[in-house]
């Protein structure tokens, strides 16, 4: 014989289970995760560009750029320098040193950060 209480448990199983499934497949649901894959897919190929320029931009250098002689181009080259601020570091010369870059409000300081290692005065 079977028990109610079985009875009951299986009913519940048959009915809550496929309503909770297909809550997570609407099509709401759905779209919003295709969104977010969209853009995680496009933020990784962003950051792999970025990586692999910055790789080839490594090996091609031969040392730290100094911001007196450097041409607009090689600035370019540095982490986050676009042509204008590269522009920019090259109208403000001369510079008795890297900070100089940050003192005379050419860089932040979130982006002298990122290049100080790879400049120099001489």
């Amino acid at each position: 014989m079977v028990k109610v209480g079985s009875i009951a448990a299986f009913l519940l199983c048959v009915t809550l289970f496929p309503a909770l499934f297909l809550a997570g497949c609407s099509p709401n649901n759905t779209d919003s995760l295709e969104r977010h894959t969209a853009d995680a897919t496009a933020a990784a190929k962003r950051d792999a560009g970025a990586i692999a320029r910055g790789v080839a931009e490594g090996l091609a250098r031969k040392g730290p750029l100094d911001i007196n002689e450097a041409s607009a181009t090689q600035l370019e080259t540095l982490p986050g320098v676009t042509p204008e601020l590269a522009g920019k570091i090259v109208e403000h010369r001369p510079y008795s040193s890297t900070r100089d870059l940050v003192r005379r409000r050419i860089l932040s300081s979130a982006e002298f950060d990122r290049v100080k290692g790879q400049i120099v005065v001489k």
